[in-house]
């Protein structure tokens, strides 16, 4: 069946503030879970909190660092900047992301660069 955006949003909200359970929803309203799911998403962004990055039920590791970057980004420096500028901070941009994503960070340049592990698992 198909719901209109309003009656998608009124689904979200009603989980979302606890007047209704998934089971009462998806029985009620006869859908599935990941209606649901986008439901709640939809009503979340629709006033605005911020949702979460997740991969298979757990914080993504490299969200963290992506929300961050993009938080500090500020387009009037990106604007001041040259072609060049921008290259290198598209190429530092990236290398982090990537770092992110192998589970570290780096921090200090050159001999006093330090690797820092971001999850705290040991690695021997």
């Amino acid at each position: 069946m198909r719901y209109s955006k309003e009656q998608k949003l009124d689904i979200g909200r009603q989980i979302y503030n606890h007047e209704l359970t998934r089971a009462e929803a998806m029985e009620k309203y006869g859908c599935k879970g990941t209606f649901l799911d986008t439901s709640i998403r939809a009503y979340k962004e629709s006033i605005g909190v911020p949702t979460s990055t997740t991969i298979n039920g757990k914080k993504s590791k490299c969200s963290n660092i992506t929300e961050l970057s993009s938080k500090e980004a500020d387009i009037d420096a990106y604007m001041a900047m040259s072609k060049e500028e921008l290259i290198d901070e598209l190429i530092k941009t990236k290398a982090n992301e990537l770092r992110a994503k192998k589970g570290y960070e780096v921090k200090g340049v050159g001999v006093n660069k330090e690797f820092i592990s971001l999850n705290n698992k040991n690695t021997k």
